[in-house]
């Protein structure tokens, strides 16, 4: 039977869109937050001191992804954005849902170029010692966890 429906879909494509289109409009809807761990050649890591972060102003640099933004293309713009930085996503970290209808991305990324003009969002930046972090988020101090490890065993991610 399967096979018989997969068959008639293959041939009359436009029998399956109004079902996909309902199928798609009763899912639910997420945003998705993306984080950078950008490691410097003596193991430091880029954090920023956000505006508009009240509980833990410190953090990854970081932001929302657009409407069909690639989450990896997300987090190099918002490195861009807010901190004049040229950058590469070489893996993704962690994934979290830290709350219904909501999942955060980190990245580990490559710096290619220095840190320029801050935007309005931030306030501050510093390399910090993975080991002597302010109060961070949890899910950026299980990124850097993370990053950390990674980056010893040198590993590569390529984007298809």
């Amino acid at each position: 039977m399967s096979r018989q429906i997969a068959t008639l879909i293959r041939r009359f494509p436009a029998l399956i869109r109004l079902p996909f289109l309902i199928f798609r409009r009763l899912q639910s809807r997420y945003t998705v937050g993306v984080a950078g761990v950008v490691l410097n050649e003596q193991g430091r890591v880029l954090i920023v001191e956000h505006t508009y972060h009240p509980r833990y102003p410190w953090g990854l640099p970081g932001g929302w992804i657009g409407e069909d933004e690639d989450p990896a293309d997300a987090v190099l713009r918002e490195l861009r954005e807010e901190l004049q930085l040229a950058a590469e996503v070489t893996t993704v970290l962690h994934t979290s849902k830290p709350f219904r209808n909501h999942i955060d991305m980190s990245f580990l990324c490559n710096s290619l170029s220095p840190v320029g003009k801050l935007s309005m969002e931030l306030l501050d930046f510093r390399w910090a010692d993975p080991d002597n972090l302010p109060d961070l988020h949890e899910f950026h101090r299980q990124s850097i966890k993370i990053a950390v490890g990674f980056g010893a065993r040198g590993d590569k991610w390529e984007r298809n």
